[in-house]
């Protein structure tokens, strides 16, 4: 199949560009894999991809010249947790600097991180600084609110959305930012009538900016804990004969599961209900299924707003086609993958470790966001494109040339185009076509020569945010 590429694909062209990058591969990532050799920019958007951009070169333009080295769209991290990556980093839970063990949801010693207003916006500017480095500009903070006021760390609780509002406020933002909004504890319990309660709340809530840069997007739940800690909710039983369970409280105390479930499926109604994206923290395949089951009732089985599950570490492969029938989005870390199959194969068994993070039938239903979910893991998404290849070719995908660049790009749009679309926001972000925004990274090589393997060794070298330049290596 033949690679589109782009002959000089604009807009009107009145005034002068303000930043041209040109002399090298830009790969577009929208559906059609187009590719182009230059970018024109004016006003924070891209007003030209491909063709000789000369007659939008003027005596203010910046022009960026690649030199044969690799622009893709800007990366969105789309489940991460700012606060408490800015408070923490480098230290993470897995990978380089990791500190505390698996399962770790909060520090060990629970060590309380910030203190203050001024510490949280502290750390969100220092985790803004630190994603531009990565090439990030957007991402989806992935529980905020109420639920974990007075929690241990300090780096969850509903004042880091007024440091998110006093950073949008003075155009302080690295990053476009999603926020998902917490009313239970991270990583802990949550009762029904309180996360009712707070769907209403969220969906009364004054805009926390100006939507392009900071949105309020929906409704976070936690379904379940996670497989090496026996805590998923599993049709399998664990090595111990057990089934896991849920976070979700139900009517009384001790409820059975099943009443614990259908508490989990009313939160994911009263979401919905209240016009909230739901996302759901959910790993075993019985709660996975919970959440598929009430939501294509809610839709009536058809395509809806976008609800998520976040990792769904041992989705099926029906259920990942039932998200691709819904509309429904699977969040997951490559990283985590690889850091805890063992620990799933000695607690879940090894069929059940085989069978986990099915990368490719996600990938290939167009369901895969992927995402570091930081600082449990770093936010190298190159990283993470890497440890997904590699997972799915520990399962048998195929090591063909041609399939690996295809899966390159595929792995590459679920770090973009994707979560784009899990942001509701595929028309003006997430790939590069003209009128969209600006939003980019510049990579120093050959990102199709070096393969999802060596992706990790090619640096970013530059990070453009709404047309401008917000971090330089080497431009």
């Amino acid at each position: 199949m033949e690679t589109p590429v782009a002959a000089g694909v604009s807009a009107r062209a009145e005034a002068p560009a303000d930043l041209v990058l040109r002399g090298g591969t830009v790969l577009t990532l929208d559906e059609a894999g187009t590719r182009a050799d230059s970018i024109s920019v004016r006003s924070g958007r891209i007003v030209a991809v491909g063709g000789d951009p000369s007659g939008l070169i003027g005596a203010g333009t910046r022009v960026i010249e690649l030199a044969g080295r690799t622009v893709l769209p800007g990366i969105n991290d789309s489940h991460l947790h700012a606060a408490w990556l800015g408070a923490r980093w480098p230290h993470t839970f897995f990978g380089a600097g990791a500190a505390g063990g698996v399962g770790a949801g909060h520090d060990p010693g629970a060590v309380r991180l910030l203190h203050s207003r001024a510490d949280r916006v502290a750390a969100l500017e220092r985790a803004g600084q630190l994603l531009s480095e990565f090439g990030v500009t957007s991402y989806t903070d992935g529980g905020l609110g109420p639920g974990e006021d007075g929690g241990e760390t300090g780096c969850f609780d509903a004042d880091v959305l007024e440091a998110y509002r006093e950073l949008a406020q003075a155009r302080s933002l690295r990053q476009r930012v999603s926020v998902l909004g917490l009313y239970g504890v991270l990583d802990g319990p949550s009762a029904l009538e309180r996360v009712r309660a707070g769907a209403t709340e969220l969906a009364e809530m004054a805009p926390l900016g100006r939507p392009e840069w900071l949105r309020l997007a929906g409704l976070k739940i936690f379904g379940d804990g996670i497989p090496p800690m026996r805590q998923a909710w599993v049709s399998r039983p664990y090595d111990d004969g057990s089934h896991g369970g849920l976070l979700v409280e139900g009517a009384r105390p001790n409820a059975p599961i099943e009443e614990r479930a259908v508490a989990l499926a009313a939160m994911v109604r009263a979401g919905h209900d209240a016009g909230l994206q739901v996302a759901v923290h959910a790993t075993g395949d019985r709660t996975i299924q919970t959440v598929i089951d009430e939501v294509a009732a809610l839709q009536g089985g058809l395509p809806g707003p976008g609800h998520y599950v976040i990792h769904g570490d041992l989705a099926t492969a029906e259920q990942i086609a039932a998200c691709a029938e819904l509309g429904m989005f699977i969040n997951a870390q490559s990283g985590i993958a690889t850091a805890t199959a063992d620990w799933v194969a000695a607690t879940a068994g090894p069929e059940t470790a085989d069978e986990a993070w099915r990368f490719e039938e996600a990938l290939a239903a167009g369901v895969l966001a992927l995402s570091s979910d930081a600082p449990i893991l770093g936010p190298d998404w190159r990283v993470g494109v890497a440890g997904a290849e590699q997972r799915m070719l520990d399962m048998g995908a195929s090591s063909e040339a041609g399939a690996r660049e295809r899966r390159l790009i595929d792995l590459l749009r679920a770090y973009t185009a994707v979560p784009a679309a899990q942001d509701g926001a595929a028309s003006w972000k997430g790939t590069i076509e003209v009128g969209k925004v600006a939003d980019l990274v510049v990579l120093g090589g050959d990102v199709l020569a070096a393969g999802a393997a060596g992706l990790p060794d090619v640096p970013v070298e530059c990070t453009v945010l709404d047309g401008e330049v917000v971090y330089s290596r080497r431009v």
